[in-house]
């Protein structure tokens, strides 16, 4: 079944006669075509054997190139504006019923006035559970370019490594990294890699400085790229020189926790056993409060997508699935350990997507 079947599948079921789509990634899933928002209106309405693509002029030929499926396009020039086609719009589809469904997360003002123009008094419905549920279970081309995205990371992280030193900063270790990952066939190495030393990694989400790293500390390096669009995402933490006795117990609790997490996975366990067991681990450790986040997250077209693992997510885990299993210590003053695989659901459990050492690395 194809995915515009399976999505007219759930349309049907949930009682909704067309879904609105914004440039993002479910509409590169539905149709092929890769666009990211801006001020110039982009809205594709997709119903049971017909889809209309409303767009910029200038984008025609991009759409005729990428689209993967057969849709109208309705475009609009920049002295015309979008109006025109928007009534166009509604003409072509006359949808029946008082819903729409939107992407809740993704949609904005700019968009849902538009779509408002188009079908007057349309109730919106958040389709976004509904596209989850299409988008969760990978299949085998998704996972070949996330399994190439994989290796593309760990080889630029394996050359950066090879020479990382003391003195070196960590914005010139991200910098880095980027480079020597840059031509390996991946899609984009624009955002910059999280590279966190001592004290500093005990801030999960914060950004590389001009800080030097000093011997004994521990330097947390997390990044992400895609091919073809879909993503891969990593993290490992090295020590450069020893790192004494309490930086190594905390790394030894959180490659014993990504050990746990990912044994806990196969199809039908609750996403949230998975965080419960890697949760465990750290807790019994006496570092509890210490983990600062959930264990993982969905992963695919967007770097943070469902299933999340956490706890409160009773959702059963099913062969396909791809997320995150990442564990982490923060402990202030001291620094950071973060372990972080991407895992695919497989009838006997979950395999690893990436598969670069776990053991602790001393430089």
């Amino acid at each position: 079944m194809s995915r515009q079947d399976r999505l007219y599948h759930h349309l049907e079921a949930a009682g909704l006669p067309a879904l609105a789509l914004v440039p993002g990634p479910n509409l590169r899933y539905l149709t092929g075509l890769a666009m990211h928002p801006s001020e110039r209106l982009t809205l594709a309405v997709l119903r049971p054997g017909r889809g209309v693509l409303v767009l910029p002029a200038l984008e025609v030929p991009r759409a005729r190139e990428f689209l993967k499926v057969e849709m109208e396009l309705l475009p609009w020039t920049d002295e015309q504006g979008p109006r025109q086609a928007l009534e166009q719009l509604r003409t072509l589809l006359a949808l029946p019923g008082e819903r729409i469904g939107v992407e809740e997360r993704a949609m904005r003002l700019l968009e849902w006035n538009a779509l408002q123009l188009a079908f007057p008094l349309r109730l919106p419905e958040a389709a976004d559970p509904l596209l989850a549920e299409l988008r969760m279970a990978k299949d085998e081309a998704e996972l070949t370019a996330m399994r190439q995205a994989a290796r593309a990371l760990e080889q630029g992280l394996q050359a950066v490594l090879e020479r990382l030193q003391p003195g070196m900063t960590e914005r010139q270790v991200a910098r880095a990294w980027q480079w020597a990952t840059a031509e390996l066939g991946v899609d984009n190495v624009g955002e910059e890699p999280i590279v966190l030393a001592g004290p500093r990694g005990a801030s999960p989400h914060n950004v590389p400085a001009d800080r030097p790293i000093e011997p004994g500390e521990l330097v947390t390096l997390d990044w992400v790229v895609s091919v073809d669009g879909y993503f891969a995402d990593i993290t490992r933490t090295v020590a450069v020189r020893e790192p004494g006795p309490e930086r190594r117990r905390i790394y030894e609790l959180v490659l014993q926790a990504n050990e746990a997490g990912r044994a806990a996975i196969r199809p039908g366990v609750a996403a949230e056993a998975v965080d419960r067991a890697a949760r465990a681990v750290i807790a019994a450790g006496g570092y509890g409060p210490h983990f600062l986040h959930r264990t993982g997250h969905g992963l695919g077209l967007e770097v943070h997508e469902p299933p999340y693992i956490v706890q409160g997510n009773a959702q059963p885990l099913a062969a396909g699935m791809t997320f995150t299993v990442e564990p982490g210590i923060y402990v202030p003053g001291l620094g950071g350990v973060r372990i972080e695989d991407d895992i695919v659901v497989t009838a006997e459990g979950g395999e690893s997507l990436t598969t670069m050492a776990r053991e602790l690395v001393v430089l």
